[in-house]
């Protein structure tokens, strides 16, 4: 039985987790080559470290984005 601690984030709970779209979970996901913790038929499932580091790198392009904007 899953709990809160050990639950699976699907590629469109972790968008909208983060406020953000499918397309930029997934390039996060592709580019930094992070796994999935396994498959719930065919949609791709994360652990909550998983889901961390996908936040942690959607908020670093964010910050790319913003400096390079001043610039």
């Amino acid at each position: 039985m899953l709990t809160d601690e050990n639950r699976l984030w699907t590629i469109g709970k972790i968008a909208e987790h983060f406020g953000t779209s499918r397309h930029r979970v997934e390039y996060v996901i592709d580019t930094r080559r992070i796994t999935p913790a396994g498959r719930a038929g065919i949609a791709r499932v994360f652990a909550d470290a998983d889901v961390e580091l996908i936040g942690q790198q959607l908020r670093r392009i964010d910050a790319q984005r913003e400096e390079a904007s001043h610039v």
